[in-house]
């Protein structure tokens, strides 16, 4: 089966989302996940979940929520750990399919440099895998290189009436 590159991007909710959706469809169909959350880590309730659930592995590599505030060289010393480790799962197949969870924000605040880097990893990767790149500011290189893009664009949320983030359903 060939993979694909899939990238969900965009203002609007739901990026992380779709990406968790399909790693549970893969988990189902007994294929190893990795996701890979950059920038990310604080607790989301899906953690408690994903711990239950065998063929999916998750990683954290971001701190504290540095985008109220400039990052710090530990959110980019995270951030560059995690891209190492993501290398490794990539080029010695360690899993079926890999989630890029807010690359694209890594990219935009250049928690990772070098676009180039992540690029040529993209370029190397096992013809049957599958990997899921998500987050806000897309670069065009990312848009060049994926296989199927879909574009979360808000038209109305309830934040914008004050609402606060809710468990279960934002975090």
């Amino acid at each position: 089966m060939s993979g694909f590159i899939h990238l969900y991007t965009g203002n609007g909710k739901g990026k992380t989302t779709a990406a968790f959706g399909l790693a549970l469809r893969s988990a189902g169909a007994g294929r190893r996940v990795f996701i890979a959350q950059f920038v990310k880590g604080m607790h989301y309730s899906e953690l408690d979940v994903i711990k239950r659930i065998p063929e999916i592995e998750l990683k954290q590599y971001g701190l504290d929520c540095f985008i109220v505030n400039e990052p710090t060289q530990k959110d980019i010393d995270a951030a560059q750990q995690g891209l190492t480790e993501v290398t490794e799962y990539i080029l010695e197949q360690k899993a079926d399919m890999v989630i890029l969870d807010e690359i694209c924000i890594a990219l935009h605040y250049q928690l990772i440099a070098e676009e180039e880097e992540v690029l040529k990893l993209l370029a190397r990767k096992p013809a049957e895998m599958e990997i899921i790149l998500t987050g806000r500011y897309a670069t065009p290189r990312l848009y060049e290189i994926a296989d199927l893009i879909t574009e979360m664009h808000e038209i109305r949320h309830y934040y914008q009436k004050g609402v606060e983030a809710r468990k279960g359903i934002e975090f």
